[in-house]
């Protein structure tokens, strides 16, 4: 098994997870295909890594990317950014900048 992990990427658990369920458990291409054909934010991050763990698993174990299979994919929540956005009469909103952690397993 070789793994590749991204950490600290802006965007919601939640949203990402939506995309991660579509692509568990199916091959290194047919992955590439979904990604690039859905409309998500969250496809490009999760390019990157699909890309990142194929080059893991040719770079160190040898292994044709035709062979390769998503076989583990999960999503965690990161840290939440907060900041206050100034409103009016002096009053400030919270805001919540969501972050999480992805990590792909071939």
């Amino acid at each position: 098994e070789v793994c590749a992990s991204g950490q600290y990427i802006s965007m919601s658990a939640d949203k990402a997870r939506r995309v991660i369920d579509q692509i568990r458990g199916r091959s290194y291409e047919e992955t590439l295909m979904i990604l690039e054909l859905m409309p998500y934010r969250a496809c490009y991050p999760l390019l990157k890594l699909v890309y990142s763990a194929a080059a893991n698993a040719r770079y160190n174990m040898g292994s044709n990317e035709t062979n390769l299979i998503i076989s583990k994919a999960e999503v965690n929540e990161g840290i939440s950014v907060k900041k206050f956005k100034p409103r009016a009469r002096g009053r400030g909103y919270p805001i919540k900048r969501t972050t999480c952690h992805i990590t792909i397993v071939v």
